[in-house]
């Protein structure tokens, strides 16, 4: 279904800010403007949040949560109210998933057909597994000890721009599962999904003050979801510099914070592998969502015996890559989400042929889109893994393909990066595919297959990747704050 037919069923609105149950202005009265990466037209007119908002939001949240309308709700009430939460946005799939892919400029397929069900799992399994979180409980003689895990309070949440709704959900549904009134600041380049959660929450019937959304700057609104004293838990995605700089701001009153930042991970091809399915999932690893995901598997290390092969392979498959409107249900890859953006990854291809990386395909603009923000799939090769394109995160529809010798180069070369994120390995040798996950430095590893999840299973990465797990009870645990009791029987 393209634009046009799209538009006849969905009205872009300008966005406000969602504090205690109502969408209201920013104090300032000041507006930004939201963009179409495909057009570089202007969408909507955004409310333009600054400190003072954002402190009447976690206000407000503070406020709620103290009144315990929320906090002390029975946990099988709370569960059904998130469910309705998850029900209405499957029934609002469509509405969701074409501002989705109008503002982060994704194909339709992939909103419709992943994101916004994803963000609808995500509600049901946190709601449903708040009511089912094991307690611990030991005895010793006559005295028994217990745990009490209760909510922490007023929870920050910063989401990047790259899944907007598919990442606020993911942590809303387990803080307020647990407990914790929210603060939401989406990234001003792609908010009108994310307000739509004020509405799809008051339809619900979540009380009012339990979920706040404040668009605006991160130097305004986020540093203040960050110091403010209520603040009990700030939860970040973004780029590793930015979660530094909130790592710091929370310092300043020991707020508790979950880091979920850059990646450069590396997606090992063996030479046992099965080439084909190799191929086509490290297609889709490094050119879903045009490249603009942590968990792409950006450096392709392939080995040497294969090599060749693989990457006329690899190659053959990225120029079959459809380019184009995003709204075409034909679009395999988008628009990027920003000229800026768009340029960047630009210089980082132009940086890697004078650093002597070969090109193998794209590396330009798409002909004929020269309006959005198009880039071809680009496929840099005979790559020294010392390269800038190799080390920095380019977070763009750019694969850098290695060569290597053994599973011991592998396992160096993959190391040999401040990220670790998450890592794929591409083996018919399940042994050797055991030693290599074991070995790589990195919070996930898919074996023949790229991201595949179980909502149950702890998420996060280590080094510059982050800090902390979320998922299953790990989000739980990280949204809780836990109690010894010990008495004397």
């Amino acid at each position: 279904m393209k634009k046009e037919l799209l538009n006849e069923k969905v009205k872009v609105s300008d966005a406000k800010l969602f504090i205690d149950g109502a969408y209201v202005d920013a104090l300032s009265g000041d507006t930004f403007d939201t963009i179409d990466p495909a057009t570089n037209i202007k969408l909507a007119s955004v409310a333009k949040g600054n400190e003072h908002d954002a402190k009447r939001a976690i206000e407000a949240a503070q406020r709620t949560f103290e009144s315990g309308i929320w906090s002390n709700m029975p946990v099988e009430e709370r569960s059904d109210i998130l469910c309705r939460m998850s029900d209405l946005i499957l029934e609002r799939v469509d509405e969701l998933a074409y501002l989705e892919t109008l503002d982060v400029g994704k194909p339709i397929t992939e909103s419709r057909g992943f994101d916004i069900p994803r963000a609808a799992q995500n509600f049901r399994f946190f709601a449903e597994m708040a009511k089912y979180v094991v307690q611990e409980n030991y005895q010793k003689h006559n005295v028994m000890s217990y745990a009490e895990y209760g909510p922490a309070g007023v929870t920050s949440l910063i989401i990047p721009w790259n899944l907007p709704f598919m990442q606020l959900t993911w942590k809303a549904s387990a803080a307020l599962a647990a407990g914790n009134t929210i603060v939401v600041k989406p990234a001003s380049y792609t908010p009108l999904s994310a307000v739509k959660l004020g509405e799809i929450a008051n339809e619900a019937g979540l009380p009012p003050g339990v979920l706040n959304i404040i668009t605006g700057p991160g130097s305004t609104v986020g540093t203040e979801m960050c110091t403010n004293p209520y603040v009990q838990r700030i939860s970040f995605v973004g780029e590793s510099n930015t979660g530094k700089t909130v790592m710091r701001n929370a310092s300043e009153n020991l707020t508790p914070v979950s880091l979920e930042l850059g990646g450069k991970s590396a997606n090992i091809v063996f030479e046992d592998a099965d080439l084909d399915e190799a191929v086509s999932g490290s297609i889709e690893a490094i050119y879903r969502n045009q490249g603009e995901i942590c968990l792409a598997g950006s450096r392709l290390l392939v080995q040497e015996s294969v090599y060749d092969e693989f990457l006329e392979k690899f190659t053959n498959a990225a120029k079959n890559i459809k380019v184009g409107e995003p709204t075409d249900e034909q679009t395999d890859m988008g628009a990027l989400v920003s000229k800026g953006h768009m340029e960047t990854v630009d210089e980082y291809v132009k940086i890697g042929i004078a650093e002597g990386a070969k090109l193998a395909h794209g590396g330009q603009r798409v002909a004929g889109l020269d309006k959005g923000n198009f880039y071809e799939p680009t496929v840099l090769y005979d790559i020294d893994n010392k390269m800038r394109v190799a080390q920095e995160e380019i977070f763009g529809p750019v694969i850098v393909i290695i060569p290597f010798k053994t599973e011991e180069d592998a396992i160096r070369i993959a190391n040999d990066s401040i990220y670790g994120l998450a890592g794929v390995v591409w083996t018919n040798d399940m042994r050797r595919a055991r030693r290599v996950s074991s070995a790589v430095e990195a919070g996930l590893l898919w074996v023949n297959c790229w991201y595949i999840r179980d909502l149950r299973t702890p998420f996060g990465g280590s080094k510059a990747s982050g800090i902390g797990r979320e998922g299953g009870r790990h989000s739980f645990d990280f949204y809780t704050e836990a109690k010894t009791v010990t008495m004397k029987l």
